[in-house]
């Protein structure tokens, strides 16, 4: 009988380190003129964990990554995985309080900063988790700070000598929240397997493929073109920053196989002049994510940038579900079925499983979900719902129904739903009609107050043309074409919406002038 394989050899960055030794010379990351082979790039993050853990930075560490999108910020994160800590990716679109607030509730003792986000950490005293010796910068030098030249002087290039449980902590991902602390979500390097392993399965992701990334490194969706590309011996692509013409060229010249996008992403290539006069051929998959595209945009994308449309609805817990080219051909609206190791139901207010056809808040189970909340147990008890073999699901705060093929349609968030007159008004089904007006760009449905039916549904439309674009003329149009429950109340115009890294629109902090008026 075989010995039991050692935990070392289990654990997802130690696939890295075998695509070095058999891949050593093929390209492992491009951003701008820099390249990496599979060997430079699995030295580059050796010697970053290497140094963490000379200083003691090893298994359950907590380290934060506050950077730009970079080669360096790969093999950081890549070297943080390789020492066995825990990675906290944070948002560079924060404000210092809000950076304060994460590091110290993460309880990360080290951070790496490029010079873009310097600004966020300078008020070193509100940061009571960071040692002194923990502050590392990544493309800058300046007193108070180590370089990350100076960090790794020295470190050696070999494999870390890392051992520890697949059921250790990865990563923490902080939710989107406008209010309050965010959530910690903590995935388990088991969790992180098992999605590296499933989504390139259900994506085609393999030794040959050449990922582009367009999203922000700190982002959970963006690492669909990072974790599943490592795990198979790909290549990747980091755009330091998304521009539509970049990244049409950028799949013509590199013969781009795979990329991830958000819809607003989506609009921007569809408005751009280089739009049908590059050879995007090569694309074997393009996924769209982060909020449902509308049928129009969707049709417009697969007619005019790739027929090899992808989209995947899911949350930052753990749980998906995905769509493939030819799977919504008569089912127009779907998000597709679960991703490759995960169940799903539809529940009811009371907890009970949903039939086919019946609405209700999507909830998953499978591999890949967090282990916890960090710091929040509370929390994390109230999204579990068990079924009758005792598998904890999560509740998704979506509301969605399932056709009887097992096909997901999303409705829209919970909180985002509007109750007119008591009647249950899902914004999406709105933004579909009116997205089709042409002079519309882009919009997004929310509810405000009404003196008589509680709330009611306003449009706010980035309009293709401000000069010619008519308020009144959309509202008339699309309310010819909406339910009478449906029926907006005005249309406003917007030069542009607020989003997070991922492009989805925050329709809270669209919604609060409104509701503020009213207290």
């Amino acid at each position: 009988m075989l010995d039991t394989i050692d935990n070392v050899q289990l654990w997802l960055p130690r696939q890295w380190a075998v695509h070095a030794q058999f891949r050593r010379n093929k390209t492992a990351v491009i951003c701008g003129d820099r390249r990496l082979t599979w060997e430079e790039m699995n030295q580059g993050m050796n010697r970053i964990a290497n140094a963490l853990l000379a200083r003691g930075a090893g298994r359950g560490t907590k380290v934060a990554v506050l950077m730009s999108n970079s080669i360096e910020m790969l093999l950081v994160m890549g070297g943080i995985a390789k020492a066995g800590a825990c990675m906290v990716p944070l948002s560079t679109m924060l404000k210092p309080d809000q950076i304060a607030m994460l590091l110290n509730d993460s309880g990360s003792e080290m951070v790496f900063v490029s010079a873009s986000a310097r600004g966020l950490v300078e008020d070193r005293a509100k940061l009571t988790s960071v040692r002194k010796d923990g502050f590392i910068s990544t493309d800058f030098s300046d007193d108070g700070w180590e370089t990350l030249e100076a960090f790794t002087a020295g470190a050696s290039a070999e494999e870390p000598k890392v051992a520890y449980d697949l059921d250790d902590d990865f990563n923490i991902i902080y939710s989107s929240g406008t209010t309050g602390i965010p959530k910690g979500i903590v995935h388990s390097h088991r969790a992180r397997q098992h999605w590296s392993y499933s989504n390139a399965v259900e994506m085609g992701i393999d030794d040959r493929a050449v990922c582009l990334v367009t999203t922000a490194l700190y982002s959970n969706g963006t690492w669909f073109m990072v974790l599943p590309p490592l795990m198979a011996g790909a290549t990747i692509i980091i755009m330091k920053s998304f521009s539509p013409g970049e990244f049409l060229e950028t799949v013509e010249r590199e013969r781009v196989t795979h990329t991830f996008v958000v819809p607003a992403q989506c609009i921007m290539m569809l408005e751009h002049p280089d739009c049908g006069k590059r050879d995007l051929s090569s694309l074997r998959m393009m996924l769209s994510a982060g909020s449902s595209l509308r049928l129009d945009t969707r049709e417009q994308v697969e007619a005019r940038l790739t027929p090899n449309l992808y989209e995947l609805y899911g949350f930052s817990e753990g749980f998906a579900t995905i769509v493939k080219p030819g799977q919504s051909e008569n089912k127009p609206g779907t998000v597709g079925r679960p991703v490759l190791g995960f169940d799903m139901v539809i529940l009811d207010d009371k907890g009970n499983v949903l039939p086919a056809g019946e609405p209700g808040e999507i909830a998953g189970w499978g591999p890949g979900l967090m282990t916890r909340y960090h710091n929040r147990p509370e929390q994390t008890a109230e999204l579990i719902w068990r079924d009758p073999l005792g598998r904890s699901f999560l509740r998704g705060g979506d509301v969605g129904k399932v056709d009887e093929d097992g096909f997901l349609y999303i409705l829209d968030r919970k909180k985002d739903m509007i109750i007119s007159g008591g009647f249950n008004i899902f914004p999406t089904d709105i933004e579909e009609v009116v997205g089709r007006h042409p002079d519309v760009l882009d919009v997004t449905v929310i509810g405000v107050p009404h003196p008589k039916w509680d709330e009611t549904p306003l449009a706010l439309v980035i309009p293709r043309d401000p000069a010619k674009a008519d308020a009144e003329a959309i509202l008339t149009w699309a309310n010819e074409r909406l339910a009478k429950t449906q029926r907006l109340s005005g249309v406003e115009f917007r030069s542009e919406f607020p989003r997070n890294a991922l492009g989805k629109v925050l329709k809270r902090e669209l919604r609060e002038p409104y509701w503020q008026e009213k207290k």
